[in-house]
């Protein structure tokens, strides 16, 4: 089979693997298709760290071709979602009902250190694997994976209805909370810094988000609730908040910090949460949402496996040697790798 390979920072490369090998309590599936996520983009450009010689991708639908022993939830040609983020059932956090903090993940994060989706075949664990509703192409399955991160976000949030909402970054992710954040009727600011994602977002979200540029955002009046997708929150958001705001810091980057004013978190109320990675439980929300929110509106881009550098492109990621394209700004807002561009659908 194909499949994109981290070799080094700045250094993916298409590689023949076999088709892997399953066992009991298993499923091979048939990738159809999977998105290039804010993570794979950080492994790239040495901001995230990854075991070298792994598969990339993580955001994965597709067709389940074989299942081994004991599976009996799923069969042959069920079209499927995946869920990335195991958890052991047998940890401290885990047993304390918080799976989403397991402490075994050394070895078990897909796309990171155990072999991901950007190839044509996964072998996943029985449990992480969940049918797609009939009505959910692959095309809008492909942002199941990011819905579950928002919606997990959008939670700790705690957004009244009354609220005015920021959400830091026009990404995919961003653009995710904007959506659903207007669906249920919040005012809701995206701010951007890349005069290409302010042109997407605005051509591709609801006319009920208000895009504005990072600097036209400074002056849009104080909001109740920040979300930062970028992981580099700018330290005047925390002082432009509204008294008794909240601050979600979303974004992961392994080198990113943030002076924090202390007294005006206490004398004005100020709530600053880090809600981690989602639960079972919003992943598979975020599969019943996917029946009603048209997450294919954001995929601007789907591109077959072999293209890979282009699609990376899109995303200012240049291959190792030719520099960092950010100059020419972001091409696309979501983009898909296929392993055949017709099953994207």
């Amino acid at each position: 089979m194909k499949a994109v390979v981290f070799e080094d920072v700045g250094l993916p490369g298409i590689h023949d693997r076999a088709v892997p090998s399953f066992g009991a309590g298993e499923v091979l599936v048939r990738v159809a298709a999977t998105g290039i996520c804010g993570t794979d983009r950080a492994i790239l450009l040495g901001e995230f760290p990854a075991r070298r010689g792994v598969v990339l991708g993580h955001e994965a639908v597709g067709a389940v071709a074989a299942v081994g022993a004991g599976v009996g939830s799923l069969a042959p040609g069920d079209r499927v979602v995946i869920n990335p983020t195991y958890h052991c059932d047998r940890c401290r956090p885990c047993r304390r009902g918080m799976p989403a903090h397991c402490g075994a993940k050394a070895g078990r994060e897909v796309g990171v250190d155990r072999d991901g989706t950007m190839a044509d075949f996964a072998v996943v664990p029985e449990r992480f694997v969940h049918r797609l509703p009939a009505s959910v192409s692959y095309r809008r399955g492909a942002l199941v994976e990011p819905l579950a991160c928002v919606l997990n976000n959008l939670a700790a949030a705690r957004p009244r209805w009354d609220d005015r909402v920021l959400v830091v970054g026009a990404g995919p992710i961003g653009a995710l909370c904007a959506l659903v954040l207007a669906r249920r009727g919040a005012r809701v600011t995206l701010a951007e810094r890349d005069p290409g994602r302010v042109a997407l977002a605005r051509l591709l979200l609801p006319r009920t988000v208000r895009v504005l540029a990072a600097e036209e955002a400074a002056g849009a009046g104080a909001p109740d609730v920040a979300v930062d997708t970028t992981g580099s929150l700018p330290g005047d958001v925390l002082g432009a908040l509204a008294p008794g705001g909240t601050v979600v810091v979303m974004g992961e980057k392994e080198a990113g910090v943030a002076t924090v004013p202390l007294r005006a978190l206490v004398t004005r109320g100020i709530r600053l949460v880090g809600a981690g990675p989602y639960r079972p439980a919003d992943f598979e929300l975020a599969v019943d949402l996917a029946t009603e929110l048209p997450l294919e509106d954001l995929v601007t881009h789907v591109l077959p496996l072999e293209r890979y550098a282009e699609a990376l492109a899109m995303l200012a990621v240049a291959p190792a040697g030719q520099g960092r394209p950010e100059a020419d700004g972001y091409r696309a807002m979501k983009v898909l790798l296929a392993t055949d561009e017709g099953l994207a659908r």
